[in-house]
């Protein structure tokens, strides 16, 4: 079972990278937020890897910038419909810190955000996550409070340029991707229309 993977990145692509280890060229299934955050390919990456096994698909390897992330991976796949794919969705859209302070205000809208996550899902998540200890408690307090809207929650230039691209015919990871990739690029205060400038210039490359 692998459990970590140090080494180059060769490939990029919408949801999984490829990562060259002493000449091995490892395929590790990612979330758009950890692809986007990747080193340049020939950079060198650490990745945490949670190894799966499936009659049909046979051996994958997903992968994690952080521990925690890795850990929120696998006990979100304990709650019943909750499967890879919706786990890396609900990941995409909430760190482990937010997914914690989501879960303590019962906050089941910001779950529901997540690609493939449907408000019962995020209901069912919501609640069996309470007594689960997604991150550290102290660090899952101060986002509560750090993180509880005194209103309407502010749309981040990221967001909008996110919907913006969805609405161009974008699929949404792709869109995540190289608009993590521009905000990377820019700066996480770079204008909407500079992100989205700089995101289909990523589009075409």
């Amino acid at each position: 079972m692998i459990g970590r993977l140090r080494g180059l990145v060769a490939e990029v692509g919408e949801e999984e990278a490829l990562i060259d280890v002493g000449g091995v060229g490892y395929v590790v299934r990612c979330g758009a937020r950890t692809l986007g955050r990747l080193p340049a390919p020939g950079d060198e990456a650490l990745l945490h890897v949670e190894t799966q096994w499936a009659e049909a698909t046979g051996m994958r390897l997903y992968g994690f910038l952080t521990r925690e992330e890795r850990r929120a991976f696998v006990i979100l796949q304990d709650i019943q419909g909750v499967g890879p794919k919706a786990a890396l969705g609900v990941l995409d859209v909430l760190s482990p810190p937010e997914l914690a302070a989501a879960v303590a205000r019962e906050d089941k809208a910001a779950v529901a955000r997540a690609n493939g996550v449907g408000p019962k899902l995020a209901l069912r998540i919501v609640t069996e996550l309470k007594d689960k200890p997604i991150v550290d408690g102290a660090v899952a307090a101060f986002h509560a409070a750090a993180l509880t809207p005194a209103g309407p929650p502010p749309v981040s230039a990221a967001g909008e340029a996110v919907a913006a691209l969805m609405g161009l015919g974008v699929a949404e990871v792709s869109a995540r991707r190289v608009v993590d990739q521009a905000a990377l690029r820019l700066g996480e205060d770079a204008p909407e229309a500079a992100l989205i400038k700089a995101a289909l210039q990523e589009l075409g490359r």
